[in-house]
C-alpha cells in the first residue's frame, strides 16, 4: 500500500516504534486512572490470593460475548479447580461484548478472549502492546446466516443484490474482506446497520445477517426457522477466534504467569470436550443464570463449536495450539481486510510451546 505524502505543515507521521511508545504511555495513563479508582477491590483480591503454585493472585479474564456455552471451558475451568490448582487465587470472567483489545491493552483486564482479526486490527492502526498466545477456535465461527425460505444465501455469488445485515466496527471490516476475497463489488450488496440481535432476518428487513454459526444460527433455528449458512472459514476467510490475548509486558515480565493461565484454559477445555452438556449446564445454571438462557440450544451450541475447537491439527499438536500454516491463512485474510502485519507483530506462540514441551499430557484430547 503507498504512503499517502504528508500535507504541507502537517506533522510526519511517527515510524510504528515511536507511534507504539507513545500509544503505550497513552494506555498506562487510562490504566492508572482506573485503578485508583478501583485500587482498594484488586488490593483485597491481591490479599485473598494464594499460597498455590505460583502464588499468582486474582486476575480478570475479559470475554468476548455473555456468559453462555461459549465459555464452557472457562466455567469448566473455574468449577473444577484449574485456575486454583496453577495459582490463582480467583478469576474475574467480565462479559462482553466489549472493548476487550483496549481493557487488555490498559491492563484493566489480564487476559482477553478475541479473534485475529479485531486484534491485529486494534495493533495495526493503534499500536497496542497486545499478542495473540494461544486459540480455542482454529475456525471462525462467523457466518452469513440467512433463512432457506428467504435469502437462503449458500454462496458468495448469492450475496449479490441482497441486503445483508452487519454490525458496525470491526464486523463490517470482516465483510468488506468476504466481498474482497470472492471478487464481489460492494456495489452490487446492500449493507445494512443492525445490531446483534437476528430480529431483522427473522422480520424480513435484510436477506442475510452476520452472525455467529455457534449462536444466533442456532437461535433461529430454535424459533422454528430452516437456515442457511455462509461460513467466513470455509469461503475464503479464514481466521482463528475466541484466541487469548495478552500485553507484550506481561509476556516479557510474567511468562509463569501466561503458561500458568493457558494451563488452566487447557484442562478447562479438556473437561468441556469431554462433557458438552456438562459446560452446557454450568452456563444455565450457574454462570449465566440471570441470562434465563435455553439449555437445549446450549448444549446444541457446546457440541456445535467442538468442530471449531478440535480439527485434525488439534489432534495432533494439542489444543490452542496454532499451526504455521493456519498462522499464513490468518495474514492472507487480514491482507484482504486491509491490514497490514507480520506473524510476529501478532502471534507470540513461544510460551504455550514450552508449556506443552514442559508438561505433554496437556496435548491429550479425552
Amino acid at each position: 500500500m503507498s504512503q499517502l505524502p504528508t500535507p504541507p505543515g502537517a506533522r510526519p507521521r511517527p515510524t510504528r516504534r515511536a507511534r507504539r511508545g507513545l500509544r503505550i504511555t497513552a494506555l498506562l495513563a487510562v490504566a492508572a486512572l482506573g485503578l485508583a479508582a478501583c485500587g482498594s477491590d484488586d488490593e483485597e483480591a491481591e490479599a485473598a490470593g494464594g499460597d498455590g503454585a505460583g502464588d499468582f493472585g486474582a486476575i480478570t479474564l475479559q470475554l468476548s460475548w455473555i456468559k453462555n456455552a461459549e465459555f464452557a471451558g472457562e466455567f469448566m475451568a473455574d468449577t473444577n479447580g484449574h485456575y486454583t490448582d496453577v495459582g490463582f487465587s480467583a478469576v474475574t470472567m467480565d462479559p462482553g461484548p466489549g472493548a476487550i483489545e483496549t481493557l487488555v491493552a490498559t491492563e484493566d483486564a489480564d487476559f482477553g478472549l478475541s479473534n485475529a482479526v479485531s486484534t491485529a486490527q486494534v495493533i495495526a492502526e493503534e499500536d497496542a502492546p497486545l499478542k495473540i498466545v494461544g486459540t480455542k477456535f482454529q475456525k471462525n465461527p462467523f457466518t452469513i446466516l440467512s433463512l432457506a425460505d428467504g435469502g437462503d444465501i449458500a454462496t458468495p455469488e448469492d450475496l449479490v443484490g441482497k441486503k445483508i445485515g452487519v454490525q458496525a466496527g470491526g464486523n463490517e471490516t470482516l465483510f468488506d474482506a468476504l466481498l474482497e476475497v470472492n471478487g464481489i463489488d460492494p456495489a452490487d450488496v446492500e449493507k445494512v446497520p443492525v445490531e446483534y440481535d437476528p430480529a431483522p432476518l427473522i422480520d424480513g428487513e435484510v436477506d442475510g445477517f452476520l452472525a455467529y454459526i455457534t449462536n444466533e444460527s442456532i437461535t433461529v433455528q430454535a424459533e422454528g426457522y430452516e437456515v442457511t449458512n455462509l461460513p467466513f472459514a470455509d469461503n475464503g476467510l479464514p481466521f482463528v477466534a475466541e484466541s487469548v490475548i495478552t500485553t507484550e509486558r506481561m509476556i516479557e515480565e510474567e511468562p509463569e504467569k501466561v503458561k500458568a493461565f493457558l494451563e488452566a484454559e487447557i484442562r478447562g477445555w479438556q473437561d468441556a470436550i469431554a462433557d458438552p452438556e456438562e459446560g452446557a449446564r454450568l452456563a444455565v445454571e450457574e454462570y449465566g443464570k440471570d441470562l434465563k438462557l435455553d439449555m437445549e440450544k446450549e448444549v446444541e451450541q457446546s457440541e456445535v463449536q467442538m468442530g471449531l475447537i478440535v480439527t485434525p491439527e488439534v489432534e495432533a499438536n494439542g489444543l490452542f495450539t496454532i499451526t504455521d500454516e493456519l498462522v499464513d491463512q490468518c495474514l492472507s485474510t487480514l491482507a484482504a481486510a486491509g491490514i497490514e502485519i507480520e506473524a510476529d507483530e501478532l502471534f507470540d506462540l513461544s510460551l504455550l510451546d514450552e508449556l506443552l514441551e514442559e508438561k505433554p499430557e496437556l496435548t491429550e484430547l479425552p
